[in-house]
């Protein structure tokens, strides 16, 4: 059996377990990172940009999101909790993606408790495109979980890469150990159909994705790195301590259970299924990204970054070239437009995109 010492982050120790391996590692400046990692010399697993407390400005802009969509992504969470009640009926064992799927399933996990009675584990594990799910990972779980209870979850889906990526890990690790684990990704908001359930198909500002390690229980995001990390450890992560008086990820957690007890009642209600056409969705999303590729001579689709969440992931830890919004008025882009006017990144109006945002990865000359 893989040894591993419980690590919880900034979360209680009951809500969930990293199977990520704390280490150092230098920090890379966001230019110097684009020109390596766009020139093949490093995959961006290798590399990470150290994180700084969030401005008050920003954080100011996080409570808005709050206000603004906290009791939505609250229904949307129960909704999400029921449909993984009605799939795995043997038993569940939650499976967040790190990092975004983390505070997703700690709330997950206390709905399934407090609500429909689940006695249910939780674990956050790394996955890469390109490289995959950390089997090593997937190892240490299912020493001690079913392989038919295992629910993947992450927040949101842009292009649906790390859907399919997930997938593929899953089968090959079916065909080398001959187990098969349920290949169903289970998010909150897929906008391209590639999702196996979601609560909504909707381009909304889930909060969290505001932030990175101060909502995520002060965890980067994962590393590979295989001058610091041998085959048999788990990804590697920076673990924050310096940003514990910045930490978000607690109330967070309390802030949502709130509103979901506000909506939750004593008989349980049909669960409503996000009854979407996928093809429809997967159909618009590769017109989308053909029509945007070809506009402003994008080489790699990986470069074209879908919805709110992915947009802000861009702007808070990449070189964008360009930030394209569907209404600068809307709410839920304003924290877009603050972050792009901090980092002098062009702004244009598309009210014909499907998405409410939109950013684009600056390609650098090779």
């Amino acid at each position: 059996m893989l040894s591993i010492t419980p690590f919880s982050g900034s979360y209680a120790a009951e809500d969930v377990q990293f199977l990520l391996k704390a280490i150092s590692l230098p920090d890379t400046p966001v230019a110097q990172k684009e020109i390596l990692l766009q020139s093949g010399r490093k995959h961006y697993s290798e590399m990470l940009t150290h994180e700084r407390p969030p401005p008050s400005a920003y954080l100011e802009l996080f409570h808005q999101a709050m206000a603004q969509n906290a009791s939505l992504l609250a229904e949307h969470l129960n909704d999400l909790a029921q449909q993984i009640v009605h799939s795995r009926p043997a038993g569940i064992t939650l499976v967040s993606l790190a990092r975004a799927g983390t505070p997703i399933g700690v709330i997950l996990k206390h709905i399934l408790q407090d609500y429909w009675h689940k006695d249910v584990a939780h674990y956050s594990v790394s996955i890469f495109r390109d490289v995959g799910l950390d089997l090593n990972a997937l190892d240490y779980i299912l020493q001690q979980q079913r392989a038919e209870s295992l629910v993947f979850v992450d927040g949101w889906t842009g292009k649906g890469v790390i859907a399919r990526q997930l997938a593929k890990s899953l089968g090959t690790y079916q065909q080398q150990k001959g187990i098969c684990v349920p290949a169903e990704l289970f998010v909150v908001s897929d906008l391209c159909g590639q999702a196996s359930y979601s609560a909504t198909n909707e381009d909304y500002l889930i909060p969290s994705s505001l932030l990175n390690a101060t909502i995520s229980g002060l965890v980067s995001r994962s590393i590979l790195n295989p001058e610091l990390l041998t085959q048999e450890d788990f990804h590697g992560c920076v673990y924050y301590t310096e940003l514990q008086p910045y930490d978000l990820s607690r109330y967070f957690v309390a802030e949502m259970l709130a509103h979901v007890a506000k909506i939750a009642t004593s008989k349980q209600p049909e669960t409503h299924l996000c009854r979407v056409d996928k093809v429809q969705l997967q159909a618009q999303t590769q017109a989308f990204l053909d029509t945007i590729s070809t506009k402003y001579r994008i080489t790699r689709l990986n470069n074209i970054k879908l919805g709110i969440a992915e947009a802000t992931r861009v702007l808070l830890r990449r070189e964008a070239q360009r930030l394209l919004v569907q209404n600068q008025h809307a709410e839920a882009v304003q924290h877009l437009l603050w972050l792009a006017q901090e980092k002098a990144v062009p702004v244009e109006i598309l009210p014909t995109m499907p998405y409410q945002a939109t950013a684009l990865i600056k390609e650098l000359s090779s």
